[in-house]
């Protein structure tokens, strides 16, 4: 459903130094609708967006404590408030001061004296993007619940999802992947198996092995989980990893059996990942594998030709760095 003009409100903090621009500002957003925290420095703006985000900040330049540029650099620095829009009001037309309000992050500017149209079509604007932005982060956040859900029916794969989550994004990070790409792997850790929605309980939960048959439906759950994230177009980079995360180096995976280098470098992480922490974790038909013994099955499957070498030795490291890591906070405890 489109949002009209009329419908956009939210709540709105107005950095400013001068009562006087703080009154005036408050005024034109509040005979509007918009719900205004008046604050009359950098710091006590920061200090109002931890107590409670705003949909958006208006703030000053010059002011003390913390600056326009300061403050709108530490917003866009966490994750936290990362997506609240700020927009820097200033009597400054420099160019270099434009540029530094850019360098800052900063989504919009406005120029005293403030116009009302242009001050109310712009706050609009961006808080209706915000709210475009909150409605896909819940829609994210249902995925995610789904995917822990299916999860939790099997006491065996507890903590899976994070786990995943966590070694796909570092050994994405090793790997020199973009930003874009790790976020994906992170997101891929959760919802990689959310197309399990659709195996019955029966095949899903099964303690021994597959029939033929169940093999067949247990197999399209790649596809169905594709299927399930497709409509978000934030989770265009995780699809990829959902679809492909069983297919084989060698072209005997599913449920496309691609080979080698057309297994996409996301999968081939995931594929890693989910591999090592099946084989570490207790299941009704085997005891769980020690490191040792997990990372020696998986390099007699790399010689079969099933998965990547490269990303194979790069997760090696990580898993000895996590094994120093483990040894280091121990030595701490001790201490």
């Amino acid at each position: 459903m489109l949002l009209s003009s009329q419908s956009i409100n939210g709540a709105i903090v107005v950095a400013d130094d001068v009562p006087a621009n703080r009154e005036l500002l408050q005024e034109l957003l509040t005979a509007e609708g918009f719900t205004v925290t008046p604050v009359p420095d950098g710091a006590a703006a920061l200090e109002a967006i931890g107590a409670k985000p705003p949909d958006l900040v208006l703030s000053d330049v010059m002011m003390p404590r913390l600056n326009g540029f300061e403050v709108c650099a530490k917003i866009k620095s966490n994750p936290e408030t990362y997506f609240i829009p700020v927009v820097l009001v200033t009597a400054l037309s420099d160019k270099q001061d434009r540029l530094q309000g850019i360098k800052s992050g900063a989504d919009d500017f406005l120029t005293r004296p403030v116009d009302r149209t242009e001050l109310l079509a712009r706050v609009r604007s961006l808080i209706k993007l915000k709210q475009r932005t909150d409605e896909l982060e819940r829609a994210e956040s249902v995925l995610f619940a789904l995917a822990r859900s299916i999860e939790g029916k099997d006491p065996y794969t507890h903590g899976h999802c994070e786990r995943l989550s966590h070694r796909a994004g570092a050994l994405g990070e090793r790997l020199r992947l973009s930003t874009a790409e790790v976020i994906a792997l992170r997101r891929a850790g959760i919802v990689h198996d959310i197309g399990k929605v659709a195996v019955p309980d029966a095949v899903l939960l099964k303690p021994g092995r597959l029939t033929p048959e169940e093999r067949i439906i247990m197999q399209e759950h790649p596809v169905v989980g594709e299927r399930i994230c497709r409509p978000l177009k934030s989770f265009q980079l995780v699809l990829p990893v959902i679809r492909h995360h069983h297919e084989k180096r060698d072209g005997s995976g599913y449920p496309d059996g691609l080979r080698g280098e057309a297994i996409p470098i996301t999968a081939r992480i995931m594929q890693i990942v989910d591999i090592y922490d099946a084989l570490t974790t207790e299941r009704p038909y085997k005891k769980a594998f020690s490191r040792d013994e997990a990372l020696k099955t998986m390099a007699e499957e790399i010689a079969k030709g099933w998965w990547d070498p490269q990303v194979f030795a790069e997760f090696k490291k990580l898993i000895k760095s996590e094994k120093a890591d483990a040894r280091s906070r121990a030595a701490g405890a001790a201490g």
